[in-house]
């Protein structure tokens, strides 16, 4: 019987880049928790947090929760991890034995080397050294124009709340990045034109 799919108490960045500390991955806080991050200060609640490695690195990361077990979740269903279930979807929940609840999601994305490369157009890459930055307290998160292009698929207030907040905080380059990663992946998208 799989575990709640509701039954989230997340922890927060802070717990999860204690934990994986001098971990030789490219990793990085995704989603909602990264925006907050870049922003310097958390705007809003968030129901879960994200985090984001490469595909083939995932065993590195989990070896670092040994009090959690690891199930594949997407289409509304969680399925215990194994090599069957892997391929079905890129996301994988943390499910904490002890406290009975799930306490953060790793994205397993697509790479090449040093380059990381968009599971949403694989024409899309950018190196690591880009895309990953630096809280005040070392916590790496990913950048912000790329996680507004993963937001830009779903028409959540939540992601219209992060977009409208972190739009002005954007360099030119940034924006100039989104624009054409939208114009790629979604080119009808309203966000394109606050952007031009």
């Amino acid at each position: 019987m799989s575990p709640d799919l509701d039954a989230w108490n997340p922890w927060t960045p802070w717990v999860i880049a204690d934990r994986l500390a001098g971990l030789d991955v490219p990793w990085y806080v995704a989603a909602g928790w990264a925006i907050d991050l870049f922003r310097g200060e958390q705007t809003r609640e968030h129901e879960d947090v994200e985090i984001a490695v490469p595909a083939d690195r995932f065993d590195d990361v989990a070896a670092r929760f040994p009090d959690c077990d690891f199930y594949v979740a997407g289409g509304g269903t969680v399925v215990p991890l194994s090599m069957d279930a892997l391929p079905t979807h890129h996301q994988t929940w943390a499910w904490q034995r002890s406290a009975g609840v799930w306490r953060f999601d790793v994205f397993r994305e697509p790479y090449d080397g040093a380059t990381w490369i968009c599971r949403r157009n694989r024409q899309i890459r950018r190196p690591y050294a880009e895309i990953i930055r630096y809280s005040a307290d070392g916590i790496p998160y990913l950048c912000p124009e790329v996680v507004l292009l993963f937001k830009a698929k779903s028409d959540r207030d939540k992601d219209r709340i992060d977009f409208e907040g972190t739009v002005p905080l954007l360099s030119s380059d940034e924006r100039r990045w989104l624009k054409d990663a939208l114009d790629v992946v979604h080119p009808q998208h309203p966000w394109l034109a606050r952007l031009r």
